[in-house]
């Protein structure tokens, strides 16, 4: 693809390709991400869902060139704006970090400096792509801040982050993001270790800025109800790999693959029996340096029984449409995986899915 791509109003405004990060150890080489591909459009929110060690926060690292001074080898393409991010140098790739693509981390107090005010610290993102005083940075941060709930923002402007509540810290940290008006922006657990009330609201405010700014978002999480409320898309990894993709609404309420169904059957339903029990995905994530052969997931899968042959131990399954067709796609042998599950209760995890079954 050309570098002028972006000319073609029908090109994705991010493709991810086949992308790989690996990592060479001692012990072997670590298939950290292994073959990744999808795309999105502005305005659009995409989820990736998936266990630790999934590879959901390694992928969505290369697409902001964090693994550039590492020892990780990245290949595949990603394209934003029919840019090849991973054919820029260092220089080229710095111009567009925190500006055209921004992310807020997992956790805030680790990610901002503690010697440093927080406002110091977004007036200076702001300052790496802006030639402007000290003063009008001040008053742009200040804007910002009150822009995101932050109460008193001229005063919070000299506040030091451990002066900060867990939601405020979010909340600056999404400032920090959004300083530069970025027109992508990946967002890792934004409301891991915050109390509902707050998850809450950090979600509307992140709603509420995409709606202002037409930007794209990567919500990266392990809580499908995040997914279900914030994303137009949801994609599955598992190992490194996606193992589900499709519209968000398709795939929380017809799951077409077992880890999938194993995810939602961990979360409580939220018209159910309080008293019922969560069925969690058995065992443990496979380790990335040696992998199971065929579909990695068939340790743990309680379906493979029903696929003919040894077809699961022996061969990857390739994400392709599922019986459903159209942009909904599995990464399974199973021909019909909801012939399997149409005996079985779909947990309702957010109240707007339901009216869609």
């Amino acid at each position: 693809m050309e570098q002028n791509a972006h000319m073609d109003e029908k090109q994705p405004f991010l493709k991810v390709e086949n992308l790989k990060v690996h990592f060479p150890t001692q012990d072997g080489l670590v298939k950290a991400t292994d073959g990744l591909s999808y795309a999105l459009d502005r305005g659009q929110t995409l989820g990736i869902v998936g266990e630790s060690g999934s590879g959901k926060s390694v992928s969505s690292s290369a697409i902001l060139g964090l693994h550039r001074g590492t020892n990780a080898k990245v290949e595949g393409r990603i394209l934003l704006d029919g840019v090849d991010l991973l054919a820029l140098n260092n220089a080229e790739m710095r111009k567009l970090r925190g500006k055209e693509i921004a992310m807020i981390f997992q956790d805030p107090l680790s990610a901002m400096h503690p010697y440093y005010t927080v406002g110091n610290q977004i007036a200076e993102a702001y300052r790496v792509h802006h030639k402007v005083s000290k003063k009008a940075a001040r008053t742009r941060v200040i804007d910002m801040l009150e822009l995101v709930g932050i109460p008193q923002p001229d005063v919070r402007f000299d506040s030091y982050p451990h002066q900060f509540s867990g939601g405020m810290r979010q909340r600056a940290m999404i400032a920090m993001a959004l300083i530069n008006d970025p027109s992508l922006l990946i967002a890792d657990e934004p409301t891991t270790a915050l109390d509902v009330t707050v998850q809450a609201q950090i979600l509307d405010l992140l709603q509420n800025l995409q709606r202002e700014f037409n930007t794209a978002i990567i919500i990266i999480t392990h809580d499908l109800g995040v997914v279900a409320e914030m994303a137009d898309e949801a994609l599955v990894m598992y190992a490194g790999r996606a193992v589900e993709h499709g519209r968000v609404k398709e795939v929380l309420t017809h799951p077409q693959m077992p880890y999938t169904w194993g995810l939602l059957s961990s979360v409580p339903d939220i018209t159910g029996d309080p008293n019922a029990r969560m069925v969690p995905v058995p065992g443990n994530p496979p380790s990335l340096l040696s992998p199971p052969t065929g579909c990695a997931f068939h340790p743990r899968c309680v379906h493979r029984d029903k696929v003919p042959g040894d077809l699961c131990t022996t061969e990857l399954p390739d994400l392709v449409p599922g019986p459903r067709g159209g942009l909904h796609l599995k990464r399974c042998h199973l021909a019909d995986p909801e012939s399997i599950y149409q005996n079985e209760v779909i947990p309702e995890i957010a109240p707007d899915l339901a009216e869609e079954r």
